[in-house]
C-alpha cells in the first residue's frame, strides 16, 4: 500500500503537476478558441525560396496543435529539397477524411494553427542528398498510410508518422519533441526497439506506456502518452506539457 501511494505521488510530481503549471500558462497566454478556418497557417519566412537554397536541405518541424490540444501536444512534419529542385517537398499526416499522408498542404514553413513551429533537425547539403532517397522510401511504404489509420491517441497519429520516418534515418540523429504525442506508438508492434537515433532502445506497450534510453533522446518515461525525463547529450529535463527545459 505505502509503495502505490509513493508511486501516485511521483506520479502527481513528474506528470500532473507540470501539466497543470501548463495548462495554466498557455490559458494565460494562448487564445484556445481559434479554429481550423480562423487560425493563421501562412508562412513564417524564415525558409530560404527554394531558388535561393541550390543545395540540398532535409528539416524536421514540429509546432503546437490547437485549441485545449496545445497544452500537452505539438504536431511534426518534414520538409526536403534536393540540389537544384525549384521547391520544397512537406509531407505531414492528418487526421481528417481520405488518406492521412498529405503533400504540400502547407507551406514547408507554415504556421500551425497560427503557432510558429520549432526546427527540431536540420541538415544540408551532400549528407542531406544522401538522406532525402531514405525519407521519400520510408514515406512510400508507411505501414498506416491508408483511410482509416489514423488514430489520433496513442496513435498512429501525425507524430508516428514522422518518428517511423527518422527512424529510417537514423544518421540524421534527432529526436522529437518530448511533447510529440503519439511518437513512441510501435508502428511496427514490437515493444522493445532500437530508439530512432538507433542509439539506445525504446519499450512501449502499444503507445499507451513506454520508455527509452538512448544518447540522443535522453531518458523518457511515457505514461499514456505524456512524456518525463532527462536530456543526456544536452542537459536538460523534460516535462510533459512544457517538453525539454536546458540545465
Amino acid at each position: 500500500m505505502l509503495r502505490a501511494t509513493r508511486f501516485v505521488r511521483l506520479g502527481l510530481l513528474f506528470f500532473g503537476l507540470p501539466l497543470a503549471a501548463h495548462a495554466l500558462v498557455t490559458w494565460q497566454n494562448t487564445d484556445l478558441s481559434l479554429g481550423w478556418r480562423s487560425a493563421d497557417w501562412s508562412s513564417t519566412g524564415t525558409l530560404p525560396a527554394a531558388a535561393q537554397m541550390p543545395e540540398a536541405m532535409l528539416r524536421v518541424y514540429c509546432a503546437p496543435v490547437g485549441g485545449w490540444r496545445s497544452i500537452f501536444a505539438v504536431h511534426c512534419w518534414v520538409v526536403y529539397k534536393q540540389a537544384g529542385a525549384p521547391a520544397y517537398e512537406r509531407y505531414d499526416v492528418m487526421g481528417y477524411s481520405g488518406e492521412p499522408i498529405r503533400h504540400n498542404r502547407f507551406p514547408p514553413d507554415g504556421r500551425w494553427f497560427g503557432n510558429t513551429p520549432e526546427l527540431v533537425a536540420e541538415t544540408t547539403g551532400p549528407a542531406a542528398a544522401a538522406m532525402i532517397p531514405k525519407v521519400e522510401a520510408a514515406i512510400a511504404r508507411y505501414p498506416h498510410g491508408d483511410a482509416g489509420d489514423y488514430v489520433i491517441w496513442p496513435g498512429p497519429n501525425s507524430n508516428t508518422f514522422i518518428a517511423y520516418v527518422m527512424r529510417q534515418v537514423p544518421e540524421l540523429q534527432a529526436a522529437l519533441p518530448s511533447t510529440a504525442i503519439g511518437k513512441d506508438y510501435p508502428v511496427e508492434g514490437r515493444w522493445l526497439d532500437w530508439a530512432p537515433s538507433r542509439t539506445g532502445v525504446t519499450i512501449s506497450l502499444g503507445g499507451y506506456a513506454g520508455a527509452t534510453l538512448a544518447w540522443v533522446e535522453g531518458v523518457e518515461i511515457n505514461v499514456l502518452g505524456a512524456v518525463a525525463g532527462l536530456d543526456l547529450r544536452q542537459p536538460g529535463i523534460k516535462l510533459p506539457g512544457f517538453g525539454r527545459i536546458g540545465l
